[in-house]
């Protein structure tokens, strides 16, 4: 038996994080569906608004959850990981439900004339990666047996990373012809687009945070 394992099973745990970081990605996940349909209607500046504000209800409730959790590690003497893995994964988590506010708010404040299909294709390739994260959080408490379908939604997130990057390029090239006489409207799409792969970003950190979790417990 490895030591971690053997030290788990003689000193007992707080599992009050479990729920917490579950809660966290549930956020992530149902801000990510909003994201997409807010992208339906992106170029109705009043649907936008009334949308963002609901994304960034999301946000909110992520900032004060993590900050919840950061709070429990300095007051808990045992935790089911190491600390600094946990910080880690919250970190990521709350960035991926940053970038999905701030792509969510450029598109309010930039009012595009109309959404790129490639735009939508990261909003999609978003709430994939969101999705794979409420799965493989889920499995985090008992990850030792259990560590093959975690380690799967681990390499989804990987695989959409390098989808999204293959997007974002495409992207890039198709606006620099398209928008070649129109410097504002590319610009503005631009910024739209860099926030929704950053957001794609975040969600892979996510799954490297796991992982390494999953070498030293599983």
């Amino acid at each position: 038996m490895k030591f971690n394992s053997l030290f788990s099973f003689l000193v007992p745990k707080e599992s009050k994080f479990f729920p917490m970081i579950i809660k966290e990605g549930e956020y992530c996940y149902e801000a990510a569906k909003l994201l997409t349909e807010f992208f339906e209607h992106g170029t109705d500046h009043e649907k936008t608004k009334e949308m963002y504000a609901r994304i960034k209800e999301y946000e909110m409730k992520g900032d004060r959850l993590v900050e919840e959790i950061y709070g429990e590690l300095n007051d808990t003497f045992i935790t089911p990981f190491d600390r600094e893995d946990i910080h880690d994964l919250c970190d990521n988590l709350d960035d991926v439900l940053d970038f999905i506010t701030s792509s969510a708010k450029r598109v309010m404040m930039f009012q595009p004339h109309h959404i790129p299909k490639r735009m939508f294709g990261m909003a999609d390739n978003i709430q994939q990666g969101c999705e794979a994260i409420n799965k493989v959080l889920k499995q985090l408490n008992g990850v030792n047996k259990h560590s093959d379908k975690a380690l799967e939604q681990c390499n989804k997130l990987h695989e959409l990373e390098h989808a999204a990057d293959d997007l974002y390029e495409q992207f890039i090239t198709d606006i620099f012809v398209e928008y070649a006489n129109d410097s504002v409207e590319l610009i503005k799409l631009k910024e739209i687009m860099y926030e929704l792969e950053k957001a794609t970003d975040k969600a892979k950190n996510v799954g490297k945070a796991v992982k390494t979790i999953i070498v030293k417990y599983a």
